[in-house]
């Protein structure tokens, strides 16, 4: 069976469903998740099936499933996103060194 999407495609859907994550905000430092680094991994497949793989910035965040509830709020905007799962993951554990220069200054840390 052909693939339904091109290599470019997929990186331009890619790309949309990662505009749409810096929409996800979280609420306790006003960042989003990706400046954050939050996110370590985007798959989509033909089928629409976009998989997340996320950590927090703490085991015990108490904000997993108001971000999971978001994330599906702002994939549901990129219509070829027709199935999302998110998974939590805590390796690598984060570090503020996975933030990007913008959360570093946003933040006030160097």
């Amino acid at each position: 069976m052909a693939d339904k999407y091109t290599e470019a495609e997929v990186e331009g859907i890619k790309n949309k469903i990662l505009s749409a994550l810096e929409e996800v905000i979280d609420p306790e430092l006003g960042i989003d998740i990706i400046n954050l680094g939050l996110v370590y991994e985007i798959s989509f497949e033909d089928s629409g099936l976009t998989e997340i793989k996320m950590t927090l910035t703490t085991m015990g965040c108490p904000l997993a499933d108001l971000l999971t509830d978001q994330i599906h709020d702002v994939l549901k905007e990129v219509p070829e996103v027709t199935e999302i799962k998110v998974e939590l993951v805590w390796a690598p554990v984060w570090t503020p060194d996975k933030m990007s220069r913008y959360a570093r200054i946003a933040l006030g840390i160097r």
